[in-house]
């Protein structure tokens, strides 16, 4: 029975980590206007099932930060039972409320709390700083200015400049009765980007801006599910293989996306700076690929800062294009997730014991 309990309550976190992450990914498509909101969230959720699918290569980078990286003494499943809690109520509060918030900072604000509740000694404060203050400036910093460097070297094409990239293969003929295969590569407007024969693969600024969605989707799933596996891994020990773990969350996120994705997706792609699909692109680049970074790197980057960075990143220089009302509110709630969490564990371990930590 508490088996099916523990994942239960593993399958909602990773349902209500879908509903506030999935739209991290898809907003620039839909406040760029290239997509709608329901596809653009199926997109985002089926590309999140895709990356959680392969995490499980990084899920012992992220267990370490729950047996070792905050608490000096190892979790019981009491209190890795309070932290899952606080986490969950916290970041479906967050979906209810239209506000895009970081699982990972909730998981690591409920560590701090539910550690203070047994004894404030057993919590690392030192690694506080390069564990969680740290990641969110520099994750922040890092998207807004990676996006508008790249959004810089990508200027706005007129009707008629090069909007399209075809890559194909034509057949060569040397003049000596003999005939190679050669690749050729062609540039302009999309009805003028056609080669004349053979094998040809077609990519429009609209394409390219699918493509990055969709990496950031994937960074995602790689980024997230192993945080939740590694959860249940303290809670359900060798209960249940760790495949099955891992399915169960890449399930349930992909679910939750569907469900509920559409309420966070649209602070994020109206609320915070208006685009187009040339900015829109950029932004999804800059995402992806420093999410996947620290996915590999085990670091506990936030994919909701990194994502917000880069949207917000896209007004470059003129700062008057964001909506300030909007990344006050963002602020606010990310200054709130990691103490809210907090104290919520900390009640949670006071009602669940901790005997097993002391």
């Amino acid at each position: 029975m508490f088996t099916l309990v523990i994942l239960a309550l593993v399958a909602a976190l990773a349902a209500a980590n879908g509903a506030n992450d999935v739209a991290k990914g898809v907003a620039t498509l839909v406040g760029s206007g290239t997509a709608r909101y329901r596809a653009a969230i199926l997109w985002g959720a089926l590309t999140t099932l895709a990356g959680a699918a392969l995490s499980g290569l990084f899920a012992a980078r992220m267990l370490a930060l729950f047996t070792k990286g905050i608490v000096t003494v190892a979790p019981t499943p009491a209190f890795t039972l309070a932290v899952a809690t606080a986490a969950l109520l916290w970041v479906a509060l967050a979906t209810r409320l239209r506000l895009p918030v970081s699982t990972t900072h909730a998981l690591l604000g409920a560590l701090v709390g539910a550690g203070v509740a047994v004894d404030p000694a057993v919590v690392a404060w030192s690694a506080l700083g390069p564990r969680l203050v740290t990641p969110l400036l520099l994750s922040i910093a890092a998207a807004y200015a990676l996006s508008a460097v790249l959004g810089a070297l990508v200027p706005a094409p007129a009707p008629t400049e090069t909007s399209c990239v075809c890559v194909g293969v034509e057949t060569l003929d040397t003049g000596t009765g003999v005939t190679l295969p050669q690749l050729t590569v062609h540039t302009g407007t999309a009805a003028q980007c056609r080669p004349s024969s053979g094998y040809t693969l077609r990519m429009t600024t609209d394409g390219l801006h699918w493509l990055s969605s969709g990496a950031v989707g994937f960074a995602r799933g790689l980024n997230d599910a192993p945080k939740i596996v590694a959860v249940a891994g303290v809670l359900l020990g060798t209960a249940v293989a760790p495949s099955s773990v891992l399915a169960l969350v890449a399930a349930a996120m992909f679910v939750g996306s569907l469900a509920a994705g559409l309420r966070v997706a649209k602070v994020m792609a109206e609320g915070i700076v208006r685009m187009d699909a040339r900015e829109g692109l950029p932004a999804n680049l800059a995402t992806a690929l420093l999410v996947a970074v620290g996915a590999n790197a085990g670091l506990p980057m936030s994919t909701t800062h990194v994502a917000t960075g880069a949207i917000a990143g896209i007004a470059g220089r003129r700062g008057g294009r964001l909506h300030r009302g909007t990344l006050r509110n963002l602020a606010l709630a990310w200054t709130l997730t990691p103490a809210t969490c907090a104290l919520l564990a900390w009640m949670a371990v006071r009602v669940l014991g901790t005997a097993g930590l002391r």
